[in-house]
């Protein structure tokens, strides 16, 4: 009996932090006139050891964005070197998709550190700009938090947030040993798509807006 109740209460308490993860997930909603992010050439670099690595974070830009949160993927507690260092993946939008995201159904989804979109018909994202316009207004951002309390405020972002993001894309090189080598690189333009489109964006500001 003493067995079974724990089983019991073990799945119990699943559930309740399952239910919990789906309730901190926030809510869709739009919000108009968000303008495109701000970069600019930047140099210098941030060091750290972590996860057995030398980790260099190369500064290719500085980056300010404004932007909604469409959706978020939490990498916190993964086993891979990248997980570690960027614990959170946060797709977001701006212009015309941001605006339109509560009419739009885009079926916004993350995994495996890419993020999706998808909808019925062209019509459908006409309001938007079609594929180009969401392609133009709307990315996914590989958070490295530059600090334990930046790390902090980026774990509590959730779905349907308006923040401003201060930080650098950067490129990441991390060595362990002569031969162990790790490379991260950002994109640097809005416009790409595919692979290598992600922003890895070394964070140091995070502020919530209306």
């Amino acid at each position: 009996m003493k067995k079974v109740l724990i089983i019991v209460l073990l799945f119990l308490a699943i559930f309740i932090t399952a239910y919990g993860m789906r309730r901190n997930q926030g809510v869709r909603r739009a919000v108009p006139g968000i303008p495109a992010p701000v970069q600019k050439e930047a140099s210098g670099k941030s060091e750290v050891d972590t996860g057995g690595y030398h980790v260099e974070y190369n500064y290719q830009y500085s980056y300010d964005i404004k932007a909604l949160v469409v959706h978020t993927r939490d990498y916190r507690g993964g086993m891979d070197f990248t997980s570690k260092i960027s614990p959170k993946d946060l797709a977001l939008a701006w212009g015309k998709v941001a605006e339109y995201n509560d009419r739009i159904d885009f079926g916004w989804r993350q995994s495996g550190r890419w993020y999706f979109w998808e909808c019925d018909s062209y019509e459908d994202i006409a309001l938007a700009g079609g594929v180009a316009g969401i392609s133009s207004c709307s990315s996914n951002n590989h958070i490295i938090p530059a600090t334990v309390s930046v790390k902090e405020d980026v774990m509590r972002i959730k779905t349907g947030d308006y923040i401003e993001l201060k930080g650098y894309l950067v490129n990441v090189f991390a060595t362990k040993g002569a031969d162990d080598m790790y490379y991260w690189n950002s994109s640097t333009t809005r416009d790409d798509t595919g692979d290598g489109s992600c922003e890895v964006f070394y964070v140091t500001e995070v502020h919530w807006l209306k």
